[in-house]
């Protein structure tokens, strides 16, 4: 199966409330690298790449609404230029 990556830009309540920490736990366990960080704006900022089903199961989670305690309320995606990552990382 192909790898891809998505650049994701998740809006709601997705600060401060371990977020990237899950998101990360989530990625790993599906074989996806990449990064999360915090941006300015109060989002989140998710690249992903991977197997492609495993990023797809990646997003779902995020669109469903991540770690108990966060609320999704926007996920904007886009294409990302391939960049295999050695593993998936918070950043700050």
């Amino acid at each position: 199966m192909a790898k891809v990556c998505i650049a994701a830009y998740v809006y709601g309540v997705v600060q401060g409330v371990g977020f990237r920490y899950s998101t990360q736990r989530q990625a790993l366990a599906l074989g996806v690298t990449g990064y999360a960080r915090n941006c300015d704006d109060g989002s989140v900022e998710v690249v992903a790449y991977g197997e492609q089903q495993a990023v797809e199961q990646l997003m779902e989670w995020i669109k469903q609404g991540g770690p108990r305690g966060a609320r999704v309320d926007r996920l904007l995606t886009e294409p990302y230029p391939a960049t295999p990552f050695e593993t998936f990382k918070i950043r700050y």
